[in-house]
């Protein structure tokens, strides 16, 4: 429409469609597209999982830091996928442990009541305890899965009822909710920690280079600085918030490292290990995408860390021509080129012929490559050019000059509670893609350093965590059956607040000087200069 109403030739349109935000993108999901192939993934998130146990407290933030550590390299829906089905069959062995552990009480008359139990009861106590082991050997079917584990909840519940409410199946039914929040959540929280790990980051990265490109200070490694630690702040106060709201949290219980494994807690670290065997010993594609995963990030973080020159300067002569999307697409390269197999040889040392076959392919590549987010984040740079083309962003900067008399923290909380509201019902990329043309002159007019609002803007727009149809990772969870709507929202709008919160103090301490917050820079007022004179 933009040619049509001559707001902008088609050439400058397109050109718009297909940026450095783009080529960065494409070396991130051969990064991707290889880990999910050969399972690292996988090992990565049970290796992290056996490490700290099997206390279901200490189960839940295994999951977390496992789903937030790979959500910062791989897609957040990606990621959720991928961890799901592990928390699923560690759910249905909880749920299993109980209740062979109920039954062999009963079998040895342990509890006086049990004598009580009619005929009947225990019929449908030996139907309910068949179930469950049909649905031990099918955990890989999602929907199939997530129907069995909910009819066999349903019973339970029935069977504890009948019972007088001894059996604990309401517990059981809270840990899988806690687990399953925990995957939702901090697949979302892990993405915030690098510029890569989520498409809203990304757009706003190629946004502000565009709108400043004589700023340098948005980096990977600057990003990720000022990140981690409101990752992991976030992190861990979504933990104890679940445990707090669904199971309690006993300090006390949780700290007893030498206390006795229940049956659940054997069962939990019998399936992780199972699963954990069946990988096998590390394979040869596992370790060369491990080592291209490390360059990859090394390079990123040395390019241009700030404190120290980085390896960028050592072209002086063309500064700012390499980025980060010149890395990833160089290490992406090395994934169509280096073979998937190692050559073997016979007993006479003569080499075996084999076929020659990339770590990834350009199918798999296409398999998982996100086009239409690229088109999506397309779209948005080009009405991102619309809105200066026509000044119709300076207008509404001069709309807003009136709130440049509230205090500067106080705008941030507005456009922060504003974006977090708003994310909710509509996707985080077309939602940061809204905002960010109306925001950056509003800093402008006020005369207000732009990353003041674009960087909380930014992180704020990923805290989905209130609905299921707030994001990819929400709905994945969802669909397996443990939770309700009114359990997201209980859960979700706390940490939705958590999350605004810990921004606001990251940007009103330590992101200061990191970027000098407090001075407006030289590098935007060539900018306002061009909307001013209308250049």
């Amino acid at each position: 429409m933009f040619p049509l109403f001559g707001i902008m030739a088609s050439k400058q349109v397109a050109s718009a469609y297909f940026k450095d935000f783009h080529l960065l993108l494409t070396g991130v999901i051969c990064l991707a597209t290889s880990i999910e192939k050969w399972n690292l993934h996988k090992r990565i998130a049970l290796k992290m999982v056996m490490l700290v146990g099997v206390n279901p407290a200490w189960l839940a933030l295994g999951f977390m830091i496992s789903c937030a550590f790979l959500s910062m390299w791989l897609s957040n829906t990606s990621t959720a996928a991928m961890v799901m089905p592990i928390v699923e069959a560690v759910a249905q062995q909880i749920i299993n442990a109980e209740a062979e552990a109920i039954e062999m009480t009963h079998a040895n008359g342990a509890i006086n009541h049990a004598l009580e139990l009619d005929e009947n009861m225990e019929c449908e106590a030996g139907d309910w305890k068949e179930k469950t082991k049909q649905v031990d050997g099918d955990c890989n079917g999602i929907a199939h899965t997530a129907h069995t584990v909910c009819k066999i909840e349903k019973e339970k519940n029935q069977a504890s009822s009948e019972t007088g409410g001894k059996y604990r199946s309401q517990r059981d039914h809270m840990i899988c909710k806690v687990m399953c929040l925990c995957v939702a959540y901090s697949s979302t929280i892990g993405g915030l920690t690098t510029i890569t790990g989520t498409s809203t980051n990304l757009i706003f990265a190629e946004q502000f280079n565009t709108r400043y490109p004589g700023c340098q200070c948005i980096n990977f490694g600057s990003w990720f600085v000022l990140c981690i630690p409101i990752t992991v702040i976030v992190l861990l106060l979504s933990w104890v918030w679940l445990q707090w709201l669904f199971l309690g949290f006993n300090f006390k219980e949780m700290f007893q490292f030498r206390k006795p494994k229940s049956a659940k807690e054997l069962a939990s670290a019998q399936v992780i290990k199972e699963e954990y065997k069946k990988l096998g010993p590390m394979s040869y594609p596992e370790v060369v995408t491990l080592v291209l995963f490390l360059v990859m990030a090394l390079l990123w973080f040395t390019r241009d860390p700030g404190f120290i020159p980085g390896w960028s300067s050592l072209f002086p002569q063309y500064p700012g021509f390499a980025t980060d999307s010149t890395v990833a697409l160089i290490v992406g390269l090395l994934f169509f080129i280096i073979p998937a197999k190692t050559v073997s040889r016979t007993s006479n040392g003569e080499n075996i012929v084999f076929d020659y076959t990339p770590l990834i392919t350009w199918k798999e590549f296409q398999a998982c490559m996100p086009w239409e987010i690229a088109i999506l984040v397309g779209g948005g740079f080009a009405l991102a050019d619309g809105c200066e083309v026509s000044r119709l962003s300076h207008w509404i900067g001069s709309k807003l000059t009136p709130l440049g008399s509230l205090p500067v923290w106080l705008i941030i909380l507005i456009s922060s509670l504003i974006v977090t509201s708003v994310t909710e019902v509509a996707s985080n990329p077309a939602t940061i893609t809204i905002f960010l043309p109306i925001l950056a002159p509003l800093a402008e007019a006020i005369h207000v350093n732009p990353l003041y609002i674009l960087i909380p803007t930014t992180l704020c727009t990923s805290f989905a965590f209130l609905l299921p149809v707030s994001n990819p990772p929400n709905a994945i969870v969802f669909a397996y059956g443990h939770l309700t709507v009114i359990d997201m929202v209980k859960a979700g709008l706390v940490i939705n607040l958590f999350g605004v919160a810990v921004v606001m103090l990251a940007m009103m301490t330590w992101a200061v000087p990191m970027f000098h917050l407090h001075t407006y820079p030289s590098w935007t007022v060539p900018h306002s200069l061009a909307n001013t004179t209308g250049i």
